[in-house]
Protein backbone atom coordinates (compact mmCIF):
# COMPACT_ATOMS: atom_id res chain seq x y z
CA UNK A 1 0.00 0.00 0.00
CA UNK A 2 2.80 2.33 1.07
CA UNK A 3 4.91 1.41 -2.49
CA UNK A 4 2.73 0.16 -4.90
CA UNK A 5 -0.45 1.83 -4.73
CA UNK A 6 1.31 4.76 -5.23
CA UNK A 7 4.09 3.84 -7.87
CA UNK A 8 1.22 2.75 -9.86
CA UNK A 9 -0.94 6.08 -9.61
CA UNK A 10 2.38 7.78 -10.64
CA UNK A 11 3.16 5.76 -13.20
CA UNK A 12 -0.72 6.05 -15.02
CA UNK A 13 -0.64 7.51 -18.33
CA UNK A 14 3.29 6.78 -18.46
CA UNK A 15 4.68 4.62 -21.61
CA UNK A 16 8.09 4.12 -19.64
CA UNK A 17 9.96 4.76 -16.16
CA UNK A 18 13.51 4.83 -15.38
CA UNK A 19 14.75 2.61 -11.96
CA UNK A 20 17.65 3.14 -10.38
CA UNK A 21 18.27 -0.82 -9.94
CA UNK A 22 21.76 -2.11 -9.87
CA UNK A 23 22.87 -5.93 -11.05
CA UNK A 24 25.08 -6.14 -8.08
CA UNK A 25 22.66 -5.13 -5.40
CA UNK A 26 21.07 -8.49 -5.41
CA UNK A 27 20.48 -11.87 -6.81
CA UNK A 28 17.14 -11.00 -7.87
CA UNK A 29 18.21 -8.42 -10.34
CA UNK A 30 20.66 -10.67 -12.01
CA UNK A 31 18.31 -11.10 -15.06
CA UNK A 32 17.30 -7.68 -14.96
CA UNK A 33 17.86 -5.87 -18.94
CA UNK A 34 18.62 -1.92 -19.22
CA UNK A 35 15.46 -1.72 -21.34
CA UNK A 36 12.34 -4.54 -20.35
CA UNK A 37 8.83 -4.47 -20.21
CA UNK A 38 6.91 -4.32 -16.73
CA UNK A 39 3.84 -6.16 -17.20
CA UNK A 40 3.12 -5.88 -13.85
CA UNK A 41 2.80 -1.65 -14.70
CA UNK A 42 1.96 -2.62 -18.55
CA UNK A 43 4.98 -0.11 -19.84
CA UNK A 44 8.65 -0.05 -20.66
CA UNK A 45 11.20 -0.19 -17.50
CA UNK A 46 14.79 1.27 -17.96
CA UNK A 47 17.65 0.35 -15.76
CA UNK A 48 20.52 2.61 -17.16
CA UNK A 49 22.76 2.19 -13.97
CA UNK A 50 22.09 -1.55 -14.22
CA UNK A 51 26.22 -2.46 -14.49
CA UNK A 52 27.23 0.80 -12.11
CA UNK A 53 29.01 -0.75 -9.01
CA UNK A 54 28.18 1.29 -5.82
CA UNK A 55 31.76 2.89 -6.26
CA UNK A 56 30.85 3.96 -10.00
CA UNK A 57 27.34 5.63 -8.28
CA UNK A 58 29.40 7.18 -5.60
CA UNK A 59 32.01 8.94 -7.65
CA UNK A 60 29.25 10.33 -10.16
CA UNK A 61 27.73 11.91 -7.07
CA UNK A 62 30.67 13.44 -5.74
CA UNK A 63 31.78 14.94 -9.24
CA UNK A 64 28.52 16.13 -9.92
CA UNK A 65 27.24 17.39 -5.98
CA UNK A 66 24.30 15.34 -6.42
CA UNK A 67 22.50 15.44 -2.94
CA UNK A 68 21.96 12.31 -1.52
CA UNK A 69 20.12 10.88 1.70
CA UNK A 70 21.97 11.82 4.38
CA UNK A 71 21.35 8.62 6.29
CA UNK A 72 23.77 6.61 3.85
CA UNK A 73 26.33 8.22 5.89
CA UNK A 74 25.44 6.56 8.83
CA UNK A 75 25.69 2.98 7.42
CA UNK A 76 22.27 3.23 5.35
CA UNK A 77 23.43 2.16 1.91
CA UNK A 78 20.07 1.10 0.67
CA UNK A 79 17.20 2.98 2.01
CA UNK A 80 13.27 1.96 2.82
CA UNK A 81 10.82 2.61 4.82
CA UNK A 82 11.58 3.35 8.56
CA UNK A 83 10.26 -0.48 10.08
CA UNK A 84 12.06 -2.88 6.80
CA UNK A 85 15.52 -0.73 7.08
CA UNK A 86 18.40 -1.23 9.24
CA UNK A 87 21.79 0.18 9.08
CA UNK A 88 24.24 -2.85 8.38
CA UNK A 89 28.18 -3.66 9.70
CA UNK A 90 30.96 -3.21 8.29
CA UNK A 91 31.51 -6.34 5.68
CA UNK A 92 27.63 -6.82 5.46
CA UNK A 93 26.09 -6.91 1.99
CA UNK A 94 25.09 -4.00 0.80
CA UNK A 95 21.21 -4.59 0.74
CA UNK A 96 21.63 -6.63 4.02
CA UNK A 97 19.41 -3.99 6.25
CA UNK A 98 16.49 -4.00 4.02
CA UNK A 99 13.84 -6.97 4.99
CA UNK A 100 16.85 -8.71 6.82
CA UNK A 101 14.49 -11.15 8.08
CA UNK A 102 13.64 -12.55 4.33
CA UNK A 103 15.69 -14.94 2.44
CA UNK A 104 18.26 -12.80 0.20
CA UNK A 105 17.73 -14.54 -2.90
CA UNK A 106 13.59 -13.79 -3.16
CA UNK A 107 13.51 -10.74 -0.98
CA UNK A 108 12.11 -7.55 -2.76
CA UNK A 109 9.85 -5.09 -2.06
CA UNK A 110 7.31 -4.94 -4.65
CA UNK A 111 7.71 -2.56 -6.62
CA UNK A 112 10.12 -4.36 -8.85
CA UNK A 113 8.39 -8.19 -8.88
CA UNK A 114 7.97 -10.15 -12.13
CA UNK A 115 4.62 -11.09 -12.71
Amino acid sequence: MRKIVPLRRALTGMDAWITGLRREQSVTRTDLKIVEWDAANGLIKINPLLEWSESQVWEYIKQHDIPYNKLHDQGFPSIGCQPCTRSIEKGEDLRAGRWWWEMPDSKECGLHGKK
